[in-house]
């Protein structure tokens, strides 16, 4: 998983942008974090209780985005849409979901997670 953190230098705005198929990540970190430091460090002492194995599950629900954890991966997807709902298209037509839903290793969001704690704090 790849990423990149920018900032507007005009009005402080954080952007981040991730590579195909994590797209959400990236609204995740720049809409639900923000430049919230304190927020983002509270998140990263979850993750850190996952790894160690203190708990087992952590879901945080935001405004518009919602992030589950297990010990092993993260999910991140829009509150708005139901993916489990069976939906009836014409073949060969579904829902797009790249932007809407995404997976990702717990050690790999980790670092990434650390990484924007950092960015933000400069």
């Amino acid at each position: 998983m790849e990423y990149e953190f920018r900032r507007n230098r005009l009005d402080g705005t954080v952007f981040a942008n991730f590579t195909m198929d994590h797209e959400v990540f990236g609204r995740w970190f720049a809409e639900e974090l923000g430049a919230d430091v304190i927020r983002t460090q509270q998140i990263v002492e979850s993750i850190s209780q996952l790894i160690s194995g203190t708990t087992n599950l952590w879901r945080d629900i935001g405004t518009d985005l919602t992030i589950d954890a297990d010990s092993e991966q993260v999910r991140i997807f829009v509150n708005a849409i139901d993916f489990d709902e069976e939906h009836d298209f014409e073949e060969g037509m579904g829902l797009y979901d790249a932007e809407s839903e995404g997976y990702c290793g717990l050690e790999d969001f980790d670092k990434a997670l650390k990484s924007w704690l950092v960015f933000i704090q400069e």
